[in-house]
């Protein structure tokens, strides 16, 4: 196995207009010697966060992109929310960026607000905040990321990229009791909803292509936003900002300190006016991860907060016909995060058609579960992984959906891992991955979290098929102890079998229409959506 056989080649990205990868000296769309940590849900990556902002001083460079920003979300305690925290950086002379999505309005269940209080009070501290709705109609910025450059001192540069927004409900641990700071919900995942994400902290040259991600963003010349409403709104709060101030020149790439492969992939839809750096859009989330399908052998593992549409699913549905060996698991979010009969069933139309296509190609050989806390309420999963063999390893903002594989912007990275000869680690056929596989320890260390174990109870999960098999043992248990009244002590672990959503025909018929137009848009051109192409 090699690096090509996994990562898309400068061509495949299929988007000749960004710089990131003519800006590498080797000619390749990716970065070697990095350092790569998973930092599973919010309580591990907040402290890190933190600690990581507060070690800056005047002269550097802090740049982060965000969805949704909760001024008073916590990082770790009393004194360390997310805008004092960048405040106070930007006032000791960190020079302070950031792009965050303008958003729909509050009264559809979105951030206007939020975002809005968010860069008011940092711009107030001498940093530079834009409300970013450089989108497509209906869509919205996605990517979360922070880069914190260190001028002089490269070995302490790092960049955070992944799913965990900077806002309520996020700082959940893996005992899952929910974030005090929460926002609002469907009812069933009770008070303080049990949050499941993801985020990987990077050093390395590829911190460089993450900042080059922030710069094409932030130098794109169209206006911020070109709603006339919405720019007279903005000049009567004192936000009459329509272009970013200038950027410091980009340092030079930090230095290898590790052994991972990183490649960034991104998705940006097909706007009008175009951006200047992906003109036609950019896909190559959706084609990175249907190149590293084909190369699936053993096992998929997949944890995402919708797995919708059956056009983003049929690479691995490809997969599991053309290798009778290959498993799939997946662990989704149980019931929708909003309640309602007409926002939840929208939200269930694209995943029965996804599940459809997945047990249809592999049957047993597919398996979908649901996360519930030791409390019984609902795990909500809003992690985005995905990992292949213990070989390809993704993690990032883009879900396995269609708007976030065409329509809006998304940051995801690929990562690979390689020993200390060069050679790809991970699960090739029945060759085992080392203990330096990144992609092995990342979902060894997901199960043990989903199946109750301590970190050394592993010798079964080391291997995929012996993994599989566990986690089914595991949700029977469960599933069989809560059919039987619960009596007796609960079974350790919390996977349940996922129910499968059935809708009737009724339902299906008005559904149907808002899930492929508002709920799961396409952003690809009309040639693409024709030959059924990313």
């Amino acid at each position: 196995m090699t690096t090509t056989q996994w990562l898309l080649r400068v061509t495949e990205r299929q988007n000749p207009r960004t710089r990131i990868d003519t800006r590498h000296v080797d000619g390749e769309a990716w970065t070697v010697g990095n350092d790569v940590q998973a930092l599973i849900h919010g309580a591990s990556y907040f402290p890190e966060l933190l600690r990581c902002i507060r070690a800056m001083a005047a002269g550097d460079l802090l740049l982060f992109t965000d969805w949704r920003g909760d001024p008073d979300q916590r990082l770790d305690g009393p004194g360390t929310e997310i805008s004092r925290v960048l405040c106070e950086a930007a006032e000791r002379g960190v020079i302070v960026k950031g792009l965050v999505w303008r958003s729909h309005l509050d009264r559809f269940a979105f951030s206007e607000q939020e975002n809005r209080h968010l860069g008011e009070e940092i711009n107030a501290a001498g940093g530079e905040v834009l409300r970013d709705m450089r989108v497509r109609p209906g869509g919205s910025h996605h990517q979360k990321f922070v880069v914190l450059r260190h001028p002089g001192r490269p070995g302490m540069d790092i960049a955070f990229v992944g799913g965990i927004d900077l806002c309520h409900s996020r700082g959940d641990d893996d005992g899952h009791g929910g974030d005090e700071q929460r926002q609002p919900m469907a009812k069933v995942y009770g008070q303080r909803p049990p949050w499941h994400d993801a985020q990987l902290a990077i050093r390395g040259p590829a911190v460089g292509d993450v900042e080059t991600v922030f710069r094409e963003r932030w130098e794109d010349p169209a206006p911020l936003n070109r709603n006339p409403i919405d720019r007279l709104s903005d000049r009567l709060h004192g936000e009459d900002r329509v272009t970013a101030g200038p950027l410091p020149e980009q340092l030079p790439d930090p230095p290898p300190c590790g052994r991972h492969t990183v490649q960034l992939l991104r998705t940006y839809p097909r706007r009008r006016s175009g951006y200047p750096f992906a003109p036609d859009g950019e896909r190559s989330i959706a084609l990175g991860y249907q190149k590293a399908a084909r190369q699936a052998r053993g096992l998929i593992y997949l944890e995402d907060q919708y797995l919708w549409s059956p056009a983003v699913v049929s690479c691995f549905a490809s997969a599991l016909n053309a290798n009778p060996e290959l498993h799939l698991i997946a662990v989704l979010p149980s019931f929708p995060d909003q309640d309602g009969r007409w926002s939840k069933p929208p939200n269930l139309i694209g995943r029965q058609q996804a599940i459809d296509v997945l047990k249809q190609a592999g049957g047993d050989r597919v398996a979908i579960y649901g996360l519930e806390n030791p409390d019984g309420y609902p795990v909500y999963v809003h992690a985005k992984v995905c990992l292949i063999d213990d070989i390809w390893c993704c993690v990032g903002s883009g879900n396995l959906n269609r708007r976030s594989w065409t329509h809006d912007s998304e940051l995801s990275c690929a990562v690979l891992c390689a020993d200390r000869e060069g050679s790809l680690v991970g699960h090739a056929g029945q060759v085992l991955a080392g203990p330096d596989s990144f992609a092995q320890g990342l979902r060894v260390k997901l199960a043990c979290e989903h199946l109750g174990r301590a970190s050394d109870d592993v010798a079964d999960l080391l291997d995929p098929a012996g993994a599989f098999s566990a986690f089914a043992a595991s949700a029977v248990r469960l599933d069989q102890w809560r059919s039987g009244g619960m009596k007796g002590p609960r079974p350790s672990g919390r996977l349940r079998e996922y129910p499968a959503p059935q809708l009737g025909l009724r339902t299906k018929t008005w559904a149907t229409p808002l899930y492929r137009l508002v709920c799961d848009p396409d952003g690809r051109s009309l040639a693409k959506r024709l030959r059924r192409r990313f």
